[in-house]
């Protein structure tokens, strides 16, 4: 009877004392809620924290009005890799205003794109003060949108050490538009167009937006962080040869930039449904965590 009281007691007590950020644990990974300011506004997100991560990222978003990813977010956890994922601005717990078509604007003009580029950076300064060991490597992985948030954001801070890009562009806001329309929601679209159809569309199609347009090439000219981009062949959102052919150019320069095409696979390279591209992310972090954290002791 002492036992069980004393038991309870030490249970409670235990709840009182740990921070009131801590809502879950698994056998793999506990689950924090934390909240953090960026430009003005408070973010709302979870940290899920194997205990012994291998890697850190920050999941940031596409383009649409999305909450923490934490479905994608307990995969990472699962195979060691530390993750903070948040609310979108303007949704879910999270301040500010989700910019986006949903709502009858525009969210890849480039003020908002920095916004959010602000918004993940705020987060890996936070991230990282949260991380026990200082010496795991932190990244960014995101999708879609993400392609021209993560280069912006990398560029910012040095903190981050790799990035994982899932269906995401290099090539400008405004080129990926034109594509998007021409494709205009076709699943069938390659099956009556050339690649060459594609690109003299996207390169010489009259916008029908008016605004100045964002480069990702511009950050990625002033990375040397490691790169992977995974993309599939079917792809209606993004053109993705064109996109290949930018990446090749990095690579012939000497940019640590890699990337896996799936000929099969359209936009959503990181579906629970089809693992393989999830799983090849993974090993790309481990093996790009290891490097960093070797050259880190040979420096010193």
């Amino acid at each position: 009877m002492n036992n069980n009281f004393f038991s309870h007691l030490f249970l409670w007590l235990s709840l009182i004392i740990l921070p009131e950020m801590v809502f879950s644990q698994s056998n793999d990974f506990t689950i924090q809620d934390v909240k953090f300011e960026s430009q003005g506004i408070t973010l709302a997100g979870s940290i899920l924290k194997p205990i012994n991560p291998v890697a850190a990222v920050v999941i940031v978003h596409g383009s649409d009005p999305v909450k923490r990813e934490l479905e994608f977010a307990k995969r990472l956890a699962k195979e060691g890799v530390a993750v903070l994922t948040y609310d979108k601005r303007g949704v879910g717990e999270s301040g500010g205003v989700y910019v986006g078509p949903s709502v009858g604007t525009n969210n890849i003009d480039t003020t908002n794109l920095n916004l959010l580029s602000d918004d993940a950076n705020e987060a890996v300064k936070t991230f990282r003060t949260f991380l026990k060991n200082k010496k795991i490597p932190i990244g960014l992985i995101g999708f879609s949108q993400a392609g021209w948030i993560i280069p912006i954001t990398a560029s910012k801070n040095s903190q981050i050490e790799f990035m994982v890009l899932f269906s995401c562009p290099t090539i400008t806001t405004l080129e990926q538009l034109r594509f998007q329309f021409y494709t205009n929601g076709n699943s069938t679209f390659w099956e009556n167009h050339t690649d060459a159809d594609a690109r003299e569309h996207t390169k010489n199609d009259p916008d029908k937006y008016q605004f100045v347009e964002t480069d990702p090439k511009i950050s990625l000219n002033t990375l040397s962080i490691p790169g992977l981009w995974l993309f599939g062949e079917k792809d209606i959102q993004i053109p993705v040869k064109l996109c290949i052919e930018q990446l090749n150019t990095f690579k012939v320069q000497g940019k640590p930039f890699e990337y896996t095409l799936f000929p099969t696979l359209g936009h959503n390279t990181s579906s629970i449904d089809i693992t393989t591209p999830f799983d090849i992310s993974i090993e790309w972090i481990k093996q790009k965590a290891l490097s960093i954290k070797m050259s880190k002791a040979l420096i010193k």
